[in-house]
């Protein structure tokens, strides 16, 4: 979360990152992008919202603090009203809590946790959210999920109460940003065979494999997380050895 106090103070700017599944990406796009426009206007936050085929997206929130507590708002109730929608057609009986999941950088979970828990526990009984820190970071990054559940009203609270907290301890140096993985999927050939193996393809198929290698590792230069320096020399490999199976005779 980064942010940036105006002149005087009164104004504050913020940047939370959110943490979804593709469904519920594809419930605040809406149709043809509708709901997630309407959330922009009303709530004067820019909210993006990050590309890929992923299982995970990260939504990115951005403005004053008023814009990003009615979008959070906004958010929140578009989800009740989902759970509501799913229950017509279910027995279920309870309606589940909305659930929520920001991307906070672990060098301010401390804060967020407090001592002996004292800090996390406040929030808990002063907004009636329940709240989980992850215990470890997400892959490839320093950030960790903060996981809240609760009522619209009881989460936008929680989300009040856990701005202050990061605006009063901002993150110790560089953050790496995590960065959803893309969905794995299998080679689809010519008459739609799917195969796991490399060793029946043509040349036609060559990009379609490379695109399947692995992501790299990364690590830190600065400010920035950079590829692994061994990433080119792997790739240079399993180009080689394709290139070795597919001019190969037939047997």
């Amino acid at each position: 979360m980064e942010s940036k106090v105006s002149e005087g103070g009164l104004n504050v700017t913020l940047t939370i990152r959110l943490l979804m599944h593709g469904k519920e990406v594809g419930s605040i796009i809406g149709k043809k992008g509708e709901t997630v426009k309407k959330m922009r206007e009303e709530s004067g936050a820019r909210i993006n919202i990050s590309e890929g085929n992923c299982p995970e997206r990260i939504v990115t929130i951005t403005g004053p603090t008023d814009a990003i507590f009615k979008a959070f708002a906004m958010i929140a109730y578009k989800f009740e009203e989902d759970i509501i929608n799913s229950m017509s057609n279910s027995t279920a009986t309870s309606k589940p809590p909305v659930t929520l999941r920001l991307v906070v950088p672990a060098s301010q979970c401390g804060s967020l946790i407090g001592k002996g828990g004292s800090k996390i526990k406040e929030i808990r009984e002063s907004t009636g959210a329940q709240v989980q820190v992850a215990g470890d970071m997400l892959p490839n990054s320093t950030e960790r999920a903060v996981t809240i559940s609760g009522t619209p009203d009881a989460i936008i609270q929680c989300v009040k109460q856990i701005c202050v907290v990061m605006l009063e301890s901002p993150p110790k140096g560089a953050t790496i940003p995590y960065r959803p993985k893309p969905a794995s999927a299998p080679v689809i050939f010519a008459g739609g065979q799917v195969r796991a193996d490399p060793l029946g393809a043509s040349t036609a198929n060559l990009s379609l494999l490379l695109q399947h290698q692995p992501l790299p590792a990364y690590s830190i230069q600065g400010q920035y997380a950079i590829p692994h320096p061994d990433v080119s020399s792997h790739l240079s490999l399993s180009i080689t050895l394709l290139f070795l199976t597919l001019s190969s005779p037939a047997c």
